[in-house]
C-alpha cells in the first residue's frame, strides 16, 4: 500500500476524531499525523515499534488515543507548559502528538531501546518538529527539569512518581495515562504526593476505558 493510498484510507477517520475531540488543528498538523502514522507503520515493518499493523487502528489506538490527552493538557496549563517529558515513550506516544498538536511546548520522548528512541528522532526531522526530540536513555538516568512529566502505560502509579521525582520542576505535575481508574495503583502512591484530579477521556473509535491520573506534590 502506497504512502497516499494509506492517507486516503485513514484521513477521514482521523479528522473524525479530531473534530470529536474539539481539537482545532491546522491542515499542516494533520498532515504531520498523517506523515507520523505512515512512518509508525513502516518503521514498524522492520523494528517492531509496534503490534498494531492496521492503518485504521494506529489511527484509533495511537492518534488519536494520544490525542485525547490534548484538551485536558491545555485546560491544567493556561499558563503554559513549556517543557514535556514523556517516559517509556516507545515510537513516541504520546509525545509525538502532543508536540505536533502543541507546538509551544518542547517535548522530549525518552526510552531504554535505542531504535525506539532513533525512530522519535528520525519523525522529529522527517515532520519538521522542532519541539520534539528522542532520548535513548533510562530514565533514572535523565536530567533536566520539565513542566510536565507524562507516561502511557509505562509502569505503576507508584514507580512512575519515584522514577521521575528528580525530574519534575517545581510546580511541575505529572500526567499518568491509564486505561481503567487503577484504584489499587493511587492506594500505593506515596505520601508525599497527591491526586488533584482523575479524569476520565473518550477516544473517538476506541471502545476501551481511558482515564488520566494528575499528580503532584503535596503542598505544592
Amino acid at each position: 500500500m502506497t504512502a497516499r493510498s494509506l492517507e486516503a484510507q485513514v484521513e477521514p477517520s482521523l479528522r473524525a476524531g479530531v473534530q470529536a475531540l474539539q481539537l482545532a488543528l491546522s491542515e499542516v498538523q494533520i498532515q504531520q499525523l498523517l506523515e507520523y502514522g505512515q512512518l509508525l507503520q513502516k518503521w514498524s515493518r522492520i523494528y517492531n515499534l509496534t503490534a498494531l499493523r492496521s492503518p485504521s487502528e494506529i489511527v484509533t489506538h495511537h492518534l488519536l488515543d494520544s490525542l485525547a490527552v490534548i484538551s485536558p493538557l491545555r485546560r491544567k496549563t493556561e499558563a503554559g507548559a513549556g517543557r514535556l517529558l514523556d517516559v517509556g515513550s516507545g515510537a513516541g506516544l504520546p509525545g509525538v502528538a502532543i508536540a505536533i498538536a502543541c507546538p509551544d511546548i518542547h517535548v522530549t520522548c525518552v526510552d531504554a531501546v535505542a531504535k525506539k528512541a532513533a525512530f522519535v528522532g528520525q519523525a522529529a526531522g522527517a515532520l519538521q518538529l522542532v519541539n520534539l526530540r528522542g532520548i535513548h536513555s533510562r530514565v533514572e538516568s535523565c536530567s533536566g527539569q520539565y513542566d510536565i512529566v507524562t507516561s502511557r502505560a509505562f509502569a505503576s502509579l507508584s514507580d512512575f512518581v519515584e522514577l521521575t521525582r528528580h525530574l519534575l520542576a517545581p510546580g511541575g505535575i505529572w500526567m499518568a495515562m491509564k486505561g481503567k481508574n487503577p484504584t489499587e495503583e493511587l492506594r500505593e502512591l506515596p505520601s508525599d504526593v497527591e491526586v488533584f484530579h482523575v479524569e476520565q477521556l473518550e477516544v473517538p473509535g476506541l471502545d476501551a476505558e481511558r482515564c488520566l491520573i494528575w499528580i503532584r506534590p503535596r503542598g505544592a
